[in-house]
């Protein structure tokens, strides 16, 4: 079931929450609304879902127009950021309960209903909880519930709102793992607001970049990642180390630090964006580069050594942070205060004109 959002706009007040949003949710696809708090991704949710009523604009799902369609007409599940589960009911019965308040004539039989909640809570994994209380389940599995009773409804799209921001770091990324094979199972249509860049990134067979009430970006993750279109989308999309300065022919320069560009450029100012594992350490500046830095900390995160740096004789509005395996860490073994230089391999360019930034690669290893 695709999913067609045409110019929808939507203002509380004097706040306008959606600007003339557009996007296109391909049949089977899991779509991640990515971006900061008031940025809209909830109320595009909503109103997708029907629970808000939009100022201007169309919704379609598979071509044909649901705007004016009440929310239980639209046969869209949702699933709540903090679970929303009846505390009084078992876990059978929190997943029965919108199939047991239908209508007479669409509810289904008893027997059907019991068939169907055994059948989603030994998808979800969670047969064995199924006479149990919510106060008696870990977050993850009231998470998983929540899951199964939109499912029971066989929605025709699956919205979820932060589904994971109320739990731990490990149990998000195991319930996102699942999620993922789930979906790919089922191949429903699924639509979830994040404000978390890596589940984003993971989860999602496209993202939607969202800030201000406009949709920045849409791509792949891999693309998102790769080609950001705006300094937005590159600052939210994890980590970027920022050299920002004067341009001289080829040369961008701030302070003590440069680096060489590989043509001149008509602009005045610019900044060059890189990734951290865009760019290596070194002892000494390289031909090309002469950016010093200090090292801050040091952290040992998994498979990588994070440092921490600050600029020598120059400035940047962030600490720059690089990861290096730790067998080049137990090589060198740096220390908190040594002086080092950054030698770029790929960098993206911002000027003062606008427009696309500019990729440039120049030194290789």
């Amino acid at each position: 079931m695709s999913i067609s959002i045409e110019g929808i706009t939507k203002q509380f007040g004097s706040f306008k929450a959606l600007d003339n949003i557009s996007l296109e949710v391909p049949d089977g696809k899991l779509i991640g609304l990515l971006g900061p708090s008031g940025s809209g991704k909830t109320t595009l949710l909503r109103i997708i879902a029907g629970l808000e009523t939009a100022d201007s604009g169309r919704i379609l799902f598979h071509g044909e127009d649901v705007t004016q369609l009440h929310v239980r007409e639209r046969r869209v599940g949702f699933v709540f950021q903090h679970y929303a589960l009846f505390r009084h009911m078992t876990v059978a019965q929190n997943v029965a309960f919108g199939l047991e308040v239908l209508p007479a004539k669409e509810r289904p039989k008893a027997a059907e209903i019991r068939q169907r909640v055994d059948t989603l809570l030994e998808m979800v994994q969670l047969g064995h909880l199924a006479n149990r209380y919510p106060a008696q389940l870990s977050g993850g599995q009231k998470q998983r519930i929540a899951l199964a009773r939109a499912l029971s409804m066989k929605p025709q799209i699956l919205l979820l709102d932060e589904p994971f921001g109320a739990l731990d770091a490990k149990v998000r990324k195991d319930l996102r793992r699942w999620l993922r094979t789930l979906h790919d199972e089922f191949h429903f249509t699924s639509v979830f607001v994040t404000h978390d860049q890596e589940e984003a990134l993971e989860l999602s067979d496209q993202v939607a970049v969202m800030s201000a009430g406009k949709i920045e970006q849409v791509d792949s993750p891999q693309g998102l990642y790769a080609e950001p279109d705006s300094r937005f989308v590159f600052d939210f999309l994890g980590h970027v180390n920022v050299f920002a300065g004067s341009l001289e022919g080829v040369r961008l320069a701030q302070g003590d630090a440069w680096i060489d560009l590989l043509q001149a450029l008509s602009a005045v100012t610019a900044q060059l964006y890189m990734r951290p594992h865009e760019v290596r350490l070194q002892d000494e500046p390289h031909t090309s580069a002469n950016l010093p830095l200090r090292i801050e900390s040091i952290s040992l995160v998994g498979a990588e050594v994070r440092l921490e740096l600050i600029p020598c004789g120059w400035t940047a509005e962030e600490p720059w942070e690089i990861g290096i395996n730790h067998a080049e860490f137990n090589r060198w073994k740096p220390q908190r205060g040594d002086r080092c230089y950054a030698v770029p391999y790929v960098g993206h360019l911002f000027d003062d004109q606008g427009g696309q930034p500019q990729t440039l690669s120049w030194i290789r290893r």
